[in-house]
């Protein structure tokens, strides 16, 4: 069975829908269970701080009210809405509703969570002398970069202050950024210190980049999540993340249109089987190895 830290929605169910029925969620968990998925973090992406507040209150009551949503639904995981509000490192979250990081707002979606939040994705750049990072590892609570620019002297504040791991690293970040300093570089340069998230679809880290990328860090150090949303598990066609409308073509590949006029990826439509069998296939791992990649590690990085 694998672990994925950042599941947004599965087979036609949108996670950060507020139309999202009990029906829907049972049946998305019965996709992922059968896809062997053992536990995951269902993911709510960048939103009006009270919409997610409720949201995640909603969410709260549709997992205590079933048993299967209760066994695999092992927390939350937040990406947003503290990011990098810039072009290319917000990617598709709305620059609009982006906003700093706060410890009163961490505190009110906590609140909100119920016990239930795990991980918290933010740009440490973004977070004031690092204080929501600090009280949300003294929490518990897991935080990841990810959307974001910080420095090398940045990044290595928020390590110190109880950052841990980065959230789909070579994404959330512009297609042409300086050769050598850059956020993919700094993060591989610590990443003794982080565990480091990949998406393996071959569209968002071409493979040989991404055998590049876990060479460097060691396999010992990284962990596949699958970023899927609603279309993971079936097949091309029109369905939503949130407020975007996404149409997923032949390649399965999700594109969200942004504000500027460009184009960003948009979550993943794959699936844990379909990530271990790119791992096999392209970058010749071993069944071990694998394991490690999509069960033990992330099982690791959240303490349990």
């Amino acid at each position: 069975m694998s672990f994925d830290l950042q599941v947004n929605g599965y087979g036609g169910a949108d996670f950060n829908s507020d139309s999202l029925s009990p029906e829907a969620l049972h049946d998305a968990c019965a996709h992922l269970e059968s896809d062997g998925v053992g536990g995951f973090l269902l993911t709510l992406i960048t939103d009006d701080l009270s919409a997610l507040e409720a949201r995640l209150r909603r969410l709260v009551a549709l997992r205590e009210n079933d048993q299967l949503a209760r066994r695999l639904i092992v927390g939350f995981h937040l990406e947003g809405p503290f990011l990098n509000p810039n072009i290319g490192f917000r990617g598709a979250h709305p620059e609009q509703l982006i906003i700093p990081s706060s410890v009163e707002t961490a505190k009110r979606l906590m609140d909100a969570s119920d016990g239930l939040l795990r991980l918290v994705t933010l740009a440490p750049e973004h977070d004031a002398n690092f204080a929501t990072t600090r009280f949300l590892s003294d929490s518990g609570i897991r935080v990841a970069a990810g959307h974001c620019d910080p420095s090398l002297e940045q990044l290595q504040g928020a390590i110190d202050a109880g950052l841990s791991l980065w959230t789909h690293l070579g994404n959330g970040c512009p297609i042409s950024v300086n050769r050598h300093d850059n956020v993919i570089q700094r993060a591989l340069s610590l990443s003794d210190q982080l565990w480091l998230c990949f998406i393996a679809d071959g569209a968002h880290v071409p493979f040989f980049a991404l055998k590049n990328y876990l060479r460097a860090a060691s396999l010992e150090r990284c962990i596949i999540v699958t970023d899927a949303i609603a279309p993971a598990g079936l097949g091309p066609g029109r369905y939503t993340l949130g407020h975007l409308q996404l149409d997923i073509g032949p390649d399965m590949v999700a594109r969200a249109p942004d504000s500027a006029g460009g184009s960003y990826l948009a979550g993943a439509a794959i699936t844990m089987p379909q990530s271990i069998a790119n791992l096999r296939e392209h970058l010749h791992l071993s069944p071990a190895q694998l394991v490690l990649l999509t069960n033990d590690n992330p099982r690791r990085a959240l303490g349990l």
